[in-house]
């Protein structure tokens, strides 16, 4: 009870977000796939909030190149060989100590049963590949899924920062009719071993991308926004320092024919028996 009236108190500042916003969060379990500077700002954010239950994924420990953006993250966490998963949950206690807190030191994909019972995942991630996999997963789970990304292209003798956030729903466009996701990108994947790692990062692109995401969740979970339009894809220009609704929303119908169909719902381990019972195929 101590807890519980603590807790409120804390998030007194934001009961706009509703009467019982701090119950539905506390109530609520979001998944962060990849913590690394987008990743990290994500979960920081869901900490001060409130958020209740987190599952959190990522193999890598923290390396000397991770301190320019990894929020938490630090000289000791590299110097111990930590993993990026400990400096999250350390971060997320410190912050809100009544918090469940699940972490993995591995790939995602070998722990995907935690994902299927999240109410929302987020995912960090740099490959094309790894986005289109988690997209898949939250799609037969009927699970919002939401991307964000950036990255730092040659322009002449210069360079230009970009990204963006994209919202995946159930039913609506996916990443693929947003343009984010296309065969020719795999395939330069592919032929680059599927590598994402040294791609240039910087931190206040990850939080201005991270903090827009975390803007979406709490409208999707929270009853302050009555009304939401879908789909979303927001479009960042770090040289205009500009977060602005992509052009390519005016061409999309808003219906999704890459996740079309009921073969494309459910989980994919079980199979419905003629006995009423579910099993594993």
């Amino acid at each position: 009870m101590r807890d519980k009236i603590s807790r409120q108190i804390r998030l007194d500042r934001q009961s706009f977000l509703g009467a019982d916003s701090a119950d539905v969060l506390d109530e609520c379990r979001a998944a962060t796939v990849g913590l690394g500077g987008g990743g990290s700002h994500v979960n920081q954010q869901l900490a001060h909030l409130g958020l209740g239950n987190f599952a959190i994924f990522d193999p890598d420990k923290v390396e000397e190149t991770n301190l320019n953006r990894l929020v938490g993250a630090t000289e000791e966490d590299v110097a111990q060989e930590r993993s990026k998963v400990f400096a999250a949950e350390r971060l997320i206690r410190a912050v809100n100590p009544w918090a469940h807190v699940i972490s993995f030191k591995d790939k995602w994909q070998h722990n995907a049963d935690e994902l299927r019972s999240c109410d929302v995942i987020f995912g960090c991630v740099d490959s094309i590949s790894e986005r289109e996999q988690l997209e898949i997963l939250a799609r037969r789970h009927l699970i919002p899924y939401i991307d964000i990304g950036m990255d730092v292209h040659a322009v002449g003798t210069s360079f230009s920062i970009g990204g963006q956030v994209a919202v995946s729903m159930p039913g609506g466009p996916c990443l693929r009719c947003l343009g984010i996701i296309t065969d020719q990108r795999l395939k330069q994947e592919a032929q680059q071993y599927g590598a994402a790692g040294g791609k240039p990062q910087v931190v206040w692109p990850n939080g201005i991308l991270a903090s827009a995401a975390v803007g979406m969740f709490m409208k999707l979970v929270t009853p302050w926004e009555k009304e939401i339009k879908f789909p979303i894809l927001l479009e960042y220009d770090g040289d205009a320092q500009t977060l602005t609704p992509s052009n390519k929303l005016n061409y999309l119908s808003g219906q999704c024919t890459h996740f079309d169909g009921l073969q494309n719902v459910g989980d994919p381990f079980f199979e419905f028996q003629n006995t009423g019972s579910f099993s594993k195929s």
